[in-house]
C-alpha cells in the first residue's frame, strides 16, 4: 500500500532532519474570526499538519483547556458542518495537511459515506477519534479508506505491544502515542514511559509515529534516544491563544528547534 498524503508530509520533514510539527486548534476557537486567524498562521509558520478539534458536549478525553475551547466554540453555535463548509472555503489557500480530531457521535450522525465524501472534497486527509476501540471501527474505517482517507490510531503506555501489532495492520497515515494516560493538558515534562512507548510503537508501526499529549515545547524531546516522527501540540497553544497571543508567536521555538 502506498504512503497517503498525511505520511509523505511527515516523512518529508524527516527527510529535512526534524520531526512533523503538528498543531491541534479547536474549530470555532476563540471565535469564528480567530480560529481562521489562528488557522492561517499556523498553515504560514511550519505547520506540516493541523488537527482540527470538532467541538462536542461530552468530551471525555480532553482536559480543561481543550474542554474549555470545546465549551465556548459550541456556545458559538458552530458545527462540524459549518467546519465542512469553511474547509470548502479556505482549503486552496492552506498548504499543510488537515485532519478531524472529534468523537465518534457527530460523525456518525453526519453519515459516514457523506462525511467522508465531504471531507475529501475539502482537502481532509485523515481522522481521529478518540472513543472509537478498534473492533467497532470498521465502519468508518472503511468509509474514510474509500475516499483515500486515513484513520489515525491512538495508543498509550498502556498499550501492550500485541495490541499494537493489531492497530498497525489497520494503521495508515500515522499512529498518534499518547504521552501519559489520563486527559489532555500541558506538563512541566514528560513520564518516562513516553520514551519507552515511542520507542515499541517505533517497532510496531510501519507508519510514522507522532507524539502528543502535554507537550509544550521543544525542550521536552531533548535527549529521547528514539524520537517520534512527528510532535503534536494543543493545550499548550490553545492556552496561549486564550492568554492573547498569535499562533504564530506560539510556532517560533519550533521553527527553531
Amino acid at each position: 500500500m502506498s504512503a497517503s498524503a498525511l505520511q509523505q508530509r511527515i516523512e518529508a520533514a524527516n527527510a529535512q532532519g526534524r520531526m512533523a510539527r503538528i498543531p491541534f486548534i479547536t474549530f470555532g476557537y476563540p471565535d469564528r474570526e480567530g480560529f481562521a486567524v489562528a488557522l492561517r498562521e499556523l498553515d504560514d509558520n511550519g505547520a506540516d499538519i493541523i488537527e482540527i478539534g470538532v467541538p462536542f458536549s461530552d468530551p471525555v478525553a480532553d482536559g480543561p483547556v481543550v474542554e474549555k475551547a470545546s465549551r465556548r466554540a459550541l456556545e458559538n453555535g458552530v458545527s462540524l458542518r459549518e467546519l465542512i463548509v469553511f474547509l470548502h472555503e479556505l482549503r486552496p489557500r492552506l498548504k499543510a495537511g488537515i485532519v478531524l480530531m472529534g468523537y465518534y457521535n457527530p460523525f456518525y450522525q453526519y453519515g459516514l459515506a457523506d462525511l467522508a465524501a465531504e471531507a475529501a472534497a475539502c482537502g481532509v486527509g485523515g481522522f481521529i477519534v478518540p472513543d472509537l476501540p478498534l473492533e467497532e471501527s470498521a465502519p468508518l474505517r472503511e468509509a474514510l479508506a474509500a475516499r483515500g482517507l486515513d484513520l489515525i490510531a491512538l495508543v498509550g503506555p498502556n498499550t501492550p505491544e500485541g495490541r499494537m501489532a493489531e492497530y498497525a495492520r489497520q494503521a495508515s497515515g500515522y499512529a498518534y502515542v499518547v504521552s501519559i494516560m489520563g486527559i489532555t493538558g500541558v506538563r512541566k515534562g514528560l513520564p518516562p514511559e513516553a520514551a519507552d512507548t515511542v520507542a515499541r510503537a517505533r517497532r510496531v508501526f510501519s507508519v510514522p509515529v507522532a507524539l502528543g499529549f502535554g507537550i509544550s515545547g521543544p525542550e521536552q524531546l531533548k535527549g529521547m534516544a528514539e524520537p517520534p516522527h512527528a510532535v503534536v501540540f494543543g493545550s499548550a497553544l490553545l492556552r496561549h491563544l486564550d492568554a492573547g497571543g498569535s499562533a504564530a508567536a506560539f510556532m517560533a521555538p519550533w521553527l527553531r528547534a
